[in-house]
């Protein structure tokens, strides 16, 4: 990421808009702005660690409430939520911190909350469990702040393996939810 670069664009911005970048309220924002930028853009660089597994067995792991934020990649305004991951093991379980590094990768990039929900269940089930689903919920300030200006909570999710059959994952479904209203997928 070229810092200086975007403190400048991050600038010209500023006197775009009709502000004056020189003002002590801004003058210092671009680089607020370029650090802030690294941070949360790490997801571009960042590692899931899913190699972290240990001989375990289980019927299944559930990680519930895992919390993002990301930047829709619309508008470049923020979005967040929590993400659960269930998933069966074949042999191995993996470092329970990997699932949240797992959705931290995908939710620090320029995204869509349909995008993050699909890349974490692809990324796990190609570390060879036998079934995935991951549930995704978020608010997003694109909605919220301009165009139609709702508060609608939205709802993703992904299955792979074992759990793309209705059955096995309204069992999961059950078992994340735990007696609170669920979403109805089929």
């Amino acid at each position: 990421m070229n810092k200086e670069r975007i403190k400048k664009l991050i600038r010209e911005i500023i006197a775009e808009i009709g502000e004056d970048p020189t003002r002590e309220g801004l003058v210092d924002t671009p680089s607020r702005i370029a650090d802030m930028y690294e941070e949360i853009f790490k997801g571009y660089e960042g590692e899931s660690e899913l190699s972290v597994k240990f001989s375990e067995d289980s019927d299944i792991v559930i990680a519930k409430d895992i919390q993002f934020y990301s930047m829709c990649e619309h508008h470049m305004l923020p979005f967040y939520g929590k993400v659960s991951v269930a998933y069966a093991p074949d042999g191995k379980v993996f470092g329970i911190s990997k699932l949240v590094r797992l959705v931290e990768k995908y939710s620090t990039r320029l995204q869509i909350q349909e995008r993050i929900t699909k890349n974490i269940a692809d990324e796990l089930y190609s570390e060879g469990v036998k079934g995935v689903v991951v549930i995704a919920e978020g608010e997003h300030l694109c909605m919220k702040m301009r165009g139609v200006r709702n508060d609608a909570i939205v709802t993703t999710i992904a299955s792979r393996g074992i759990y793309d059959k209705k059955e096995s994952r309204s069992d999961v479904l059950n078992l994340i939810y735990n007696g609170k209203s669920k979403p109805n997928i089929g």
